[in-house]
């Protein structure tokens, strides 16, 4: 199994500073718009189908019966990084990010949220992780890290509290 941190892509390095000055280079600026209208239209939206129908537009894999609550935000730039699988819940407020603009460097990668998942409200899910099938993310848990099938993790960082039986 691979780890995060390999599943992350480097971002070309575009000049002196900081590489979210230079975000247009790595994604239309049309796209983020339209991404940006997609995905806070589905932050207050009601309707968990068409919240979903509305993140499907922006090119996230949802699948079939997820449950999105309301000021779930998923990255801006890069939605089409994020998979959700059947039947899955993502708590209130969380967060999905796909990017990581740091000072002198930039990477990209996939969030995959598996199965029967549920990930609590308050969360937020780093780029590259994977969160696999029947797993559950305690309340106001950074996710850096990848969490087995059937586990249960929470905290800052999110650690394995029990795992699967």
């Amino acid at each position: 199994m691979t780890r995060r941190h390999e599943r992350l892509t480097r971002l070309p390095d575009y000049g002196p500073h900081n590489p979210l000055q230079y975000w247009y280079r790595h994604v239309h600026p049309l796209r983020v718009v339209w991404n940006f209208i997609c995905i806070y239209l589905a932050r207050y939206c009601p309707s968990l189908t068409l919240k979903c129908w509305l993140y499907r537009l922006t090119g996230a894999q949802i699948g079939r019966n997820v449950s999105i609550g309301l000021a779930v935000v998923f990255d801006i730039f890069y939605p089409h990084l994020i998979r959700i699988d059947d039947n899955s819940v993502v708590g209130y407020n969380s967060v999905i990010l796909c990017h990581d603009f740091r000072v002198r460097e930039a990477f990209i990668g996939p969030v995959h949220i598996g199965r029967d998942v549920l990930v609590g409200a308050n969360c937020t899910i780093l780029p590259g992780v994977r969160i696999g099938d029947g797993a559950a993310v305690s309340a106001m848990s950074l996710v850096n890290r990848d969490i087995p099938p059937g586990a249960m993790a929470g905290g800052v960082p999110a650690t394995v509290i029990s795992a699967a039986q």
